[in-house]
């Protein structure tokens, strides 16, 4: 931090009523284990507070909270013959990252020199020191076994920052900035005139979270960087998120013809990566009995839908590859890290996202739809092009939905017709219809003398118990409607 932030930061905290569990004041040096004891404790405070950080403060009256100056210079105080700091470490558990910062505090009445200990939140278990756990009880730091609730909540705290507003790269330039992040595209996206003074743009860039500004430099966030990167490979963390495009030669994985690994932004490189998907799929195949012979085997707003899925629902903080598109003979299938929120036998009617700030982004800009509607424009357009329903599957670590190229439904098993129902049957309820057996039978292509078969088909379904009847009292079957089964 700059001087300036640090004299920020302190009359911030100063301001305070009071004391907290994860602040503490102090004029001067007392005892290195005082020091390590508080730590301990303020660590622990940070965490049961949901706090980033806790601040142990030198140069503050505890009292009544005026900075005053202090003589203690941690930089050149041994304990034991070791730095204060080394010496510190070596007794905390787990060895946490804390920071020490000695700074002068611009006062009108004279320069006070100061020292602020800036202690990150302890996570997934309490910090302890020299063996023992402290925690801060008002403005008393007390043994922590004392307090087995608070132990308790400390071990069993999940940890939750959004992913988007962690930072990616820190204490850059504007110019860094503008270079890292392309902004140009970033205001074309959004259809508006290119700002005519830099400020103008840097403060957009930060209304929309991409970017966090401090006194004298910026920091990119996650949002930025995954979004509108010029070269994601630029940022650490974030270079393992680019989306693979892998083209296999038949129906397996056995020989791969070309793979792509995007470099730019998911939101400046998705019509480049739509338009990519598509250049390698057969566009000149005959398409069951309604379409001409020069349409696409799948329709592209289908593709966009599942590509833009795959970005927005993945888990971030899954260790591994990012996204992945596979192209194979047969099907399309794709792919991203970390398992659904819902169950995926309701993706069509219900709507969780993990990445909501990155969602509502991407909806802006006209990449996905609104809430809820995408997988119905998916299993619409699967109907439309007379193909196989679309899968989606849950994984170990991973989900993953299919598209299927054209089959007559001779060739599909029975599994692909009881999810082809299933699906139909959803369709129709969410656009306030009823599945019957006609609207089944113009799904599949089925003549009305042949309407038995699609009795056998709503049958089997049935069993599943994935549809219901909507009138169970009614005996007719010619005219029976059926809905989902959580309808």
């Amino acid at each position: 931090m700059t001087e300036q932030e640090l004299n920020s930061l302190l009359e911030k905290l100063a301001k305070l009523p009071k004391e907290t569990e994860w602040v503490e004041f102090k004029l001067n040096f007392h005892a290195a284990e005082e020091i390590g004891e508080r730590i301990s404790a303020l660590a622990n405070g940070a965490c049961l507070f949901n706090q980033e950080n806790g601040y142990l403060i030198f140069g503050v009256d505890d009292k009544f909270q005026t900075i005053e100056g202090t003589t203690f210079k941690p930089s050149s105080k041994k304990q034991k013959g070791q730095e204060l700091e080394n010496w510190l470490h070596q007794f905390l558990d787990p060895r946490i990252d804390f920071r020490i910062f000695e700074f002068v505090y611009k006062d009108p009445q004279g320069d006070k020199p100061m020292v602020i200990f800036e202690i990150p939140a302890a996570v997934n278990q309490p910090v302890k020191f020299n063996k023992i756990g402290f925690v801060r009880v008002g403005s008393y730091t007390r043994k922590l076994s004392e307090f087995p609730e608070k132990e308790a909540k400390i071990w069993n705290k999940k940890i939750f920052k959004l992913y988007e507003t962690e930072i990616a790269k820190r204490n850059i330039s504007a110019d860094e900035v503008i270079r890292l992040l392309d902004t140009q595209a970033f205001f074309d996206l959004l259809k508006l005139p290119y700002p005519t003074n830099r400020q103008a743009v840097l403060e957009k860039l930060e209304s929309e979270k991409f970017i966090k500004s401090t006194s004298s430099k910026y920091h990119i966030t996650n949002l930025g960087g995954i979004l509108i990167a010029k070269n994601i490979n630029e940022f650490d963390q974030l270079s393992r998120k680019a989306v693979r495009v892998i083209v296999y030669k038949g129906k397996n994985r056995v020989f791969t013809e070309r793979e792509q690994i995007g470099t730019k932004g998911y939101a400046v490189a998705f019509d480049g990566l739509i338009s990519f998907i598509n250049g390698q799929l057969p566009a000149n195949e005959e398409i069951g009995k309604a379409f001409r012979k020069d349409a696409r085997i799948y329709p592209e707003i289908a593709i966009r839908e599942l590509v833009a899925n795959a970005l927005i629902h993945q888990n971030f903080r899954e260790v591994g590859t990012g996204p992945m598109v596979e192209i194979f003979q047969d099907r399309i299938e794709f792919t991203n890290p970390g398992l659904p929120l819902i169950t995926t036998n309701r993706f069509i009617d219900e709507y969780q996202s993990r990445n909501e700030i990155l969602a509502s982004f991407m909806r802006r800009i006209g990449i996905c739809e609104e809430k809820g509607s995408g997988i119905d424009k998916v299993i619409f357009h699967a109907e439309l092009y007379q193909l196989p329903a679309p899968d989606f599957q849950a994984k170990e670590k991973h989900t993953k939905a299919i598209m299927y190229s054209f089959k007559e439904m001779n060739e599909m098993d029975k599994k692909d017709k009881i999810r082809a129902t299933y699906q139909h049957a959803c369709l129709c309820y969410v656009s306030n219809e009823k599945m019957t057996n006609q609207s089944l039978r113009k799904r599949f292509q089925i003549t009305e003398k042949n309407y038995s078969i699609a009795s056998r088909i709503i049958r089997d379904t049935l069993e599943s118990k994935i549809i219901k009847e909507d009138d169970p009292e009614s005996t007719s079957r010619k005219y029976a409607k059926y809905i989902p089964f959580w309808a």
